[in-house]
C-alpha cells in the first residue's frame, strides 16, 4: 500500500485510507528545525527522513507527503532541514542536524535518505556518536562519491565497473550548482566553468579534492552499521545508478540490498519499459520496502 501511494504520487491512496492521520508538531533542537510526524506515539518505531536538494528544507511538499505516509506505515517520523541542502551547498557540517535528529528517539532508528541527503545521512550513520542508534539505513538515489557527482553536475559524464554513460544537464542548472557551492572554487575558475572550459571541471575537482572525499559516504561505508538498502533509478537524471553501484561496492556484505529499477525515476515514479520489465522490477522495489517497514 505505502509503495502504491508513494509511486503513484497519491492517485492509488490506499495507505491513506485505511490508517489515521498522523500527528504533527514542530520544535527547534540545538539550533536545528525538525518536524515531526506520528511522533506522540511513544512506541512506535524512530524514522528519520534526511531530504536532498530542497530550498523550503523540510518545509517541502513532496517531503512531507512522503513523511506522512512513512507515519501512516507505522514510524514516529523525524525530519531535520538540511541547511546546506536547501542551497545545493555540499558542506561536512551537515551531519550535525542528522545527528541531532537521531538521538531524539531510543535506538535503533531507521534512516531513510534521499538524493544528496545520503552523503550527511550515511557520514552520520558511520559516526561514533550514532553508531548504536542506528538499524537500517535506505538510501534512495543517492551517491558514493562526492567528487564523481560534482564531475557529473560539470561534465553530464558518469562511470563505474563498466557501467558509464553521459547526460546532456541544463545549462542553467549547472551555472546555479557552481553559484551555489563557488566559494569552493574561486572566482577564474568559477568564471572559466560558467563559460564552459573543457579543462575547467578537472581543475576544479582538483581544486576541492580534499573537501570532497571527505564528503564522500563510500570512504565510511565499510562501517556503517546494520541493514544498508540502496535503491535507484536506472534512468535518474539528477543522480546516475552508478553512485548506488559504488557505494555498494565499498560495503561488500549480506548486511547491503541493492535495487535498481526503471519504475521510479529520481525520488518517485517513472515510466517503464513494459509489463512484465515493471512487475518484476516491482517485486524486486517491494522486497526491499517490506524489509525495512515490516520489519521495523
Amino acid at each position: 500500500m505505502f509503495l502504491a501511494e508513494f509511486l503513484s504520487g497519491g492517485r492509488y491512496p490506499l495507505l491513506s485510507r485505511l490508517t489515521d492521520t498522523p500527528s504533527r508538531g514542530r520544535l527547534t533542537v540545538d539550533g536545528v528545525d525538525i518536524e515531526t510526524f506520528g511522533a506522540r506515539q511513544r512506541a512506535r518505531p524512530g524514522l528519520v527522513l534526511v531530504h536532498g536538494f530542497a530550498p523550503e528544507g523540510n518545509r517541502d511538499s513532496r517531503l512531507q507527503a512522503a513523511a506522512v505516509l512513512l507515519a501512516r506505515a507505522g514510524f514516529a517520523v523525524i525530519v531535520p532541514t538540511i541547511p546546506g541542502l536547501t542551497q545545493a551547498r555540499l558542506r561536512p557540517t551537515d551531519v550535525e542536524p542528522v545527528l541531532t535528529a537521531l538521538a531524539l528517539r531510543p535506538g535503533p532508528v531507521t534512516l531513510v535518505a534521499v538524493s544528496l541527503g545520503a552523503g550527511p545521512a550515511l557520514l552520520a550513520a558511520a559516526d561514533p556518536r550514532a553508531h548504536d542508534r542506528v538499524g537500517t539505513v535506505v538510501v534512495l538515489g543517492g551517491y558514493a562519491s562526492a567528487r564523481e557527482l560534482v564531475r557529473y553536475f560539470l561534465t553530464g559524464e558518469y562511470a563505474f565497473d563498466g557501467h558509464r554513460g553521459r547526460t546532456l544537464h541544463d545549462p542553467a542548472l549547472v551555472r546555479a550548482f557552481i553559484s551555489a557551492n563557488g566559494d569552493l572554487l574561486g572566482g577564474r575558475l568559477r568564471d572559466a566553468l560558467e563559460r564552459g572550459d573543457p579543462g575547467a571541471a578537472e581543475a576544479a575537482l582538483r581544486a576541492v579534492a580534499p573537501l570532497l572525499d571527505a564528503l564522500s559516504p563510500e570512504r565510511v561505508a565499510a562501517r556503517i552499521p546494520g541493514r544498508l538498502i540502496l535503491i535507484h533509478g536506472r534512468d535518474d537524471r539528477a543522480v546516475p545508478y552508478t553512485e548506488t553501484l559504488r557505494l555498494a561496492a565499498a560495503r561488500r556484505g549480506s548486511m547491503t540490498t541493492v535495487v535498481v529499477v526503471g519504475v521510479i525515476g529520481h525520488v518517485g515514479g517513472a515510466d517503464h519499459g513494459g509489463m512484465l520489465l515493471a512487475a518484476r522490477e516491482m517485486l524486486a522495489l517491494w522486497g526491499a520496502t517490506y524489509a525495512f517497514i515490516a520489519h521495523r
